[in-house]
């Protein structure tokens, strides 16, 4: 059977003083999860607001989908399958807590 669905993502970009943040949206009828994420310009770097937009979105969206991902492993306990041990992967470039 055919199933078809939309689930709207809206992305929100704040940037002051060489510091982006991002929070990333997603609806998906039933729940709401967002994803935050922040960059920030070393002061020895030009200041590049786009580069920061796809740093702070970048890692907004990588942590909707941990989220997201969080979300289906306890769904699936809760049918009574055992969800695959996913590795922690390391984030491109800086994570949050080095930025």
């Amino acid at each position: 059977m055919a199933h078809t669905v939309e689930w709207p993502v809206r992305l929100y970009l704040f940037e002051e003083d060489g510091t982006t943040k991002a929070r990333v949206e997603l609806r998906t009828g039933t729940t709401t999860l967002a994803g935050h994420g922040i960059a920030r310009c070393s002061p020895e770097d030009r200041d590049v607001p786009e580069i920061g937009d796809e740093i702070a979105a970048g890692r907004a969206v990588q942590n909707l989908a941990g989220k997201l991902l969080r979300v289906a492993d306890h769904d699936l306990e809760g049918v009574g399958a055992v969800p695959k041990r996913r590795e922690h992967r390391v984030a491109y470039g800086w994570t949050d807590a080095m930025a």
